[in-house]
């Protein structure tokens, strides 16, 4: 070990040499070496983390310069794992790196989660999510996730010293066409900094046994209002995967819904929702994490993945405007509503998002 490279680390007493050494002895994960793999990848070779592997089997494509900050414009059309293995080892010629040119799936994914210590979610795919959260649980890791949308993020350590796993907070994948990925809704460059930098942080708090990792805290991350928050969550008894009676046993194929969405009613602009709501309910389908701080009064607060389960509650005959944060996951709920025999069904275009920035009081969506 080269004590002058790691001399800031020594420096704090909550490392110290004891710190770096077990760094230098960890094996990491890391799923995904795009935007958010990119600042994961740096920091945790940065810090000496002695073996990482490297699972993505996309070439580098000119659309990921905007974020994916290991890649150069020669990259282009070059394997992502074989140019990140380049990148690291300059970066840090003492770290040892696998690098895996394969997509993580059902097959695979226990094998590949089994030598390592900590797994870091670098992916923007649900089904991905799924799997490499049901490994983790299976194989007994600490499963550090990220996601990113637009200008909004998230970070949580599931599966941490019998914490909560991720089907704990999201039982079940939404539908394909609910929630777009980064490629299809886009996101703001830095922000996959900031987040990918939060997991690296997560997962050297989870090796150095220091800190307070983010177990059962779900950490939002909202970079156009420049604002955090936490939101708390138990491991739930009645998961599938890690409850007192599993049926998961096993990796799981994906098994994410591909059908399209509702395009048959009406919608309504942002700014004509307030008029609209003096004869219709607004229907709010946002999950319980995206609505800590409240809702509209007058709106019904279903939550999209509760949905079916709790559709008695709500009137068929009645007149809904459907409406989450930012206008998909309500299109699913809607085809739900409309396969249910609801037929008086309003969509709020652009979410309760694009509601909210028409007045800078609103702080709750």
């Amino acid at each position: 070990m080269m004590l002058r490279r790691y001399s800031r680390h020594l420096l704090i007493p909550e490392v110290g040499l004891e710190g770096q050494r077990r760094l230098s002895a960890a094996r990491v994960l890391c799923v995904g070496a795009g935007g958010l793999g990119s600042p994961v990848l740096a920091y945790l070779a940065a810090a000496g983390v002695g073996r990482i592997g490297i699972v993505d089997d996309d070439t580098v494509d000119e659309t990921n310069l905007q974020r994916q900050t290991l890649f150069a414009t020669p990259d282009i059309g070059r394997s992502k794992v074989i140019v990140a293995a380049e990148r690291l080892s300059a970066l840090n010629p003492q770290v040892e790196l696998d690098p895996f040119g394969i997509r993580f799936d059902a097959g695979n994914a226990r094998t590949l989660v089994r030598p390592y210590d900590v797994v870091v979610d670098c992916t923007d795919r649900f089904s991905s999510r799924y799997q490499i959260n049901d490994a983790c649980v299976l194989e007994g890791k600490p499963d550090v996730y990220g996601s990113l949308f637009r200008f909004d993020g998230q970070v949580s350590v599931f599966n941490l010293a019998g914490g909560p796993c991720y089907r704990c907070l999201f039982p079940s994948p939404p539908p394909r066409e609910s929630v777009p990925t980064c490629a299809e809704g886009g996101v703001l460059g830095a922000l996959a900094g900031i987040v990918g930098a939060f997991q690296a942080s997560e997962a050297l708090k989870v090796i150095l046994r220091m800190g307070t990792p983010l177990a059962g805290r779900l950490l939002l991350i909202e970079a156009l209002g420049g604002s955090t928050r936490d939101v708390r969550f138990e491991r739930d008894p009645a998961c599938a995967l890690c409850g007192i009676a599993p049926s998961i046993l096993d990796v799981q194929e994906a098994k994410e819904e591909d059908e399209p969405a509702f395009s048959d009613a009406s919608e309504i602009a942002p700014s004509a929702l307030a008029d609209a709501m003096s004869a219709a309910t607004l229907l709010d389908v946002r999950e319980p994490h995206e609505a800590v701080l409240g809702i509209l009064p007058g709106s019904v607060h279903i939550p999209a993945s509760q949905l079916e389960a709790r559709m008695h509650e709500l009137d068929s005959a009645g007149t809904y405007i459907v409406a989450c944060r930012l206008g998909q996951r309500s299109r699913w709920a809607m085809q739900r509503l409309h396969d249910a025999g609801f037929r008086r069904l309003l969509h709020l275009r652009g979410g309760l998002l694009a509601y909210a920035v028409q007045d800078a009081k609103l702080a709750i969506f």
